[in-house]
């Protein structure tokens, strides 16, 4: 190994630098880790959703689409369908089974349509929030390692730099041959928390854009099928009704 490596610095280096070193490993080898993981999560939601969107909407009936999603399990919009769903069948027809293939969803009174529709309404955010935050998970590491691992490598450098200069007090002379190990591997450590906030600050930056994205696709479609239930299984009085109030006005 050639002199002035940077492996040969760090085998020299002292123990509290190579502590920081090790840490700062570990950060990056943990935020890589994630990184990959969501790629590869967050691009499953984003097929699988686009295949639920296209689905749902060729679908005759709600039942047909929800016996569509079964497959669809990393989804977000296609999970927010099913407690949606699962909510409807409450009112709709008590005790029904979403399972069964030829369900379908009767008129909810006109006493029950306010409740019913706030009470879809309810599962519907709150099945947007639990995806968001299923989807969010452990970012917060990536915001961690972002923020303190450039100040863990700058600890490492300072620890450095008085090492290296406690060396020149101790030999009596401050030539370069004496400082310049001192001082390198004192920059290894920024160099290092440098190397893992780097990535971690981009990938967390992408990801939470990314998750927002989906968000307001699901707060789309959840205001899609909002609408989509009240005009079709929301029964509304007649004397409510356009048709009605034409036929009154012509009386």
């Amino acid at each position: 190994m050639p002199d002035g490596s940077i492996v040969q610095i760090i085998r020299e280096a002292g123990l509290m630098v190579k502590f920081i070193l090790l840490l700062l490993c570990v950060m990056s080898v943990v935020t890589w880790a994630i990184v990959y993981k969501k790629f590869l999560l967050l691009r499953r939601t984003r097929q699988e959703s686009s295949i639920f969107l296209e689905t749902f909407w060729k679908s005759r009936t709600l039942a047909d689409a929800y016996i569509n999603t079964k497959n669809l399990k990393n989804s977000s919009i296609a999970e927010v369908f099913r407690i949606g769903y699962g909510e409807l069948l409450k009112f709709g027809k008590p005790g029904s089974d979403p399972e069964v293939k030829n369900l379908e969803i009767k008129k909810i009174s006109s006493g029950g349509n306010i409740a019913c529709m706030e009470n879809v309404e309810r599962a519907l955010r709150k099945a947007i929030s639990n995806e968001v935050n299923r989807l969010s998970k452990v970012l917060s590491f990536l915001a961690t390692t972002g923020n303190t691992a450039p100040f863990i490598g700058l600890f490492g450098t300072v620890w450095g730099i008085m090492s290296a200069f406690r060396g020149i007090g101790l030999r009596g002379s401050a030539n370069l041959a004496t400082v310049a190990p001192g001082i390198s591997e004192a920059l290894i450590a920024t160099a290092a928390g440098l190397a893992a906030a780097i990535p971690a600050v981009i990938a967390f930056n992408y990801y939470v854009n990314a998750i927002r994205k989906i968000e307001s696709d699901m707060q789309g479609f959840a205001n899609d099928f909002s609408n989509l239930v009240e005009r079709e299984y929301i029964h509304r009085p007649a004397g409510r009704s356009g048709a009605a109030r034409g036929s009154k006005k012509e009386d």
